[in-house]
């Protein structure tokens, strides 16, 4: 019987986290328990080029996310983005991973439905497919694919054609595939938190307490800074 290696999974989850929420942190948990990867790394963004500059500062954010993900051994941070000079690209900094981890490795950016159906925006995004696998998770508004009728013609070419039923398939080779996850759907925004912040309301249960902590420290999204 012929033996077929398998490449261990890794996850990349980049964002604004801006801030980062519960919303955020169960996809990734349930990523890890449902998928096979092996561990997440969670990426701030510096300056985003396709989006209005994040409200709380590059450290500031990074900060957060250190603080939400340090007590799980397998999520950890990574702020070649934050520490990044000018504006930030997705393909700039898989290309950089794949450097360092080489072809031994299956890298999985983790992608919400609402950011794949307009990544024909993206920066060279053809190329992201040479260098790792897309795993597309739901988000308020996009439960699937099909949800956005207005797809176009070149990415429903390349869901159709690269698209697996099964996460295991992703670890016969290093990229390439699309996997969409079964993932819970949690109505928490960044959005939503900064604006509650904004009132003066609670963001209790949102997000970690020591994030909120931070937050309200830091006198982060009230106006004030």
């Amino acid at each position: 019987m012929e033996i077929i290696d398998k490449f261990p999974l890794i996850g990349i989850y980049g964002g604004t986290f801006d801030p980062i929420h519960y919303g955020h942190l169960r996809i990734a948990e349930e990523l890890l328990n449902n998928t096979g990867l092996k561990r997440i790394l969670f990426v701030p963004s510096g300056v985003p080029r396709l989006r209005v500059a994040p409200a709380a500062s590059r450290g500031h954010r990074s900060a957060m996310a250190r603080l939400a993900i340090q007590d799980n051994t397998k999520f950890s941070l990574d702020e070649r983005e934050v520490n990044r000079p000018g504006v930030s690209t997705t393909i700039q900094s898989l290309r950089e991973f794949r450097c360092e981890l080489g072809d031994n490795a299956a890298l999985c950016f983790i992608l919400g439905i609402d950011a794949f159906v307009k990544i024909d925006q993206w920066a060279e995004w053809q190329e992201l497919f040479a260098l790792c696998h897309i795993i597309l998770v739901a988000r308020p508004g996009y439960a699937s694919i099909s949800d956005d009728k207005a797809l176009s013609a070149e990415i429903r070419k390349e869901f159709l054609s690269r698209s697996v039923m099964y996460a295991g398939n992703l670890e016969l080779q290093p990229n390439g595939f699309i996997y969409t996850a079964q993932t819970s759907l949690l109505e928490i925004s960044a959005s939503q938190i900064r604006l509650l912040i904004k009132n003066n309301k609670s963001i209790r249960y949102l997000l970690p307490e020591n994030v909120a902590d931070y937050i309200q420290s830091n006198r982060l999204y009230t106006g004030d800074l």
